[in-house]
């Protein structure tokens, strides 16, 4: 069996996948044709040029790992962020069926690639779907999932994602929207968008209202922001179990020690759609791994990257030589960081514990 096999034999899970970005680009040109969107170039050629340019780079002046301030060689001559092609695929959603549709192939692609279990969040309702309205367009998406039960034997969950650049009686509202319209398939919330645009105290109550519901909770953390104090927050304030990325949590040796001590998952992406930032996110995770953080490997938005988790597990193993031993150990510290019922949690951790003997053997 080869390295590339092998990878992606490995049993996954996947936590952090945003729903817009897992769209594949012969999708979205499909869709995008249809809906006849005035875009600037072809639908392809927009997904071949997503590349999100860096932000002020006096903001990361004298970090740890230094951040790249120039372009790298691989970028595109014309450049579209990630939230403006997101923006573009959100336009281009219609009806119920297309929501259906991005859920299933979202996760069939990812079944191509070991995952057995997968966690994605979702945004506001589209703006063309208003008349399904929130719990119209999360059964949507649910149908989505349970086909992909019946095809792959998988299971799935979604994470309503709050706005970070908008305030926080938005992300109250939207948590009573989620409190109010209970649904099996949807297990917690999550703070997306950029970091720098949204400090996380500002979501403290709409945060706590969803802990007093049962709802399970995470947050972009440390991405952004070259704070190690925004994680501290979003533990302690926002009371979240998990962190997506959180590299710059390396900026503080004290908080490390804490994250270390208390096996705090990391949910983190080599892969970023800031072309130039990509060498220093892959030294910044050898830093998070040499250090004793609970890392687990995540593809964040693999249709628009472009990326999958195998790809991810690769980076980990041949670029950042990390070994099989601990590449499966990420895999079930992913298991024990999901958000699926103890008892169905239970039963999935003995299927990866049984799957990656074999595979050792």
């Amino acid at each position: 069996m080869s390295d590339i096999e092998y990878l992606r034999s490995i049993p996954k899970v996947e936590l952090h996948c945003h729903l817009i970005g897992t769209v594949r680009a012969t999708t979205f040109a499909e869709l995008a044709r249809r809906a006849r969107l005035d875009l600037p170039d072809t639908p392809e050629r927009v997904y071949a040029g997503i590349n999100s340019l860096p932000p002020d780079p006096a903001l990361y002046r004298n970090t740890r790992i230094p951040v790249p301030r120039g372009r790298s060689a691989d970028e595109p001559a014309v450049s579209y962020s990630l939230f403006r092609v997101s923006a573009w695929v959100i336009e281009a959603l219609r009806d119920a069926d297309d929501l259906t549709r991005i859920v299933f192939e979202a996760f069939e692609d990812a079944h191509h690639n070991g995952v057995r279990h997968l966690e994605m969040s979702f945004d506001e309702v589209p703006p063309h779907l208003a008349g399904l309205g929130y719990r119209g367009s999360v059964e949507a998406y649910a149908e989505g999932i349970r086909m992909a039960e019946r095809a792959f034997g998988m299971t799935g969950r979604l994470l309503a994602a709050i706005d970070r650049s908008k305030p926080g009686a938005d992300a109250l509202d939207r948590v009573r929207t989620v409190v109010d319209n209970p649904h099996d398939y949807v297990a917690g919330i999550g703070l997306d968008n950029l970091e720098t645009a949204g400090p996380p105290e500002r979501f403290a109550d709409a945060y706590r209202l969803a802990g007093q519901a049962g709802l399970r909770r995470t947050a972009h953390s440390s991405e952004h922001a070259p704070l190690a104090t925004n994680t501290v927050t979003c533990l302690d304030v926002l009371g979240c179990d998990r962190i997506d990325h959180g590299y710059f949590v390396l900026e503080d040796d004290a908080v490390v020690a804490r994250l270390r001590d208390e096996q705090t998952p990391f949910l983190v992406a080599s892969t970023t759609s800031r072309r130039s930032w990509r060498p220093w996110r892959r030294a910044s995770i050898a830093a998070m791994l040499d250090a004793g953080l609970n890392v687990v490997p995540c593809a964040d938005d693999p249709g628009m990257f472009p990326t999958s988790l195998t790809e991810e597990y690769r980076i980990l193993h041949e670029d950042l030589a990390v070994p099989r031993d601990r590449l499966h150990a990420m895999a079930l510290s992913g298991v024990d960081a999901c958000w699926l019922p103890d008892t169905e949690k239970a039963a999935l951790r003995a299927r990866f514990e049984a799957e990656l003997a074999a595979l050792a053997a």
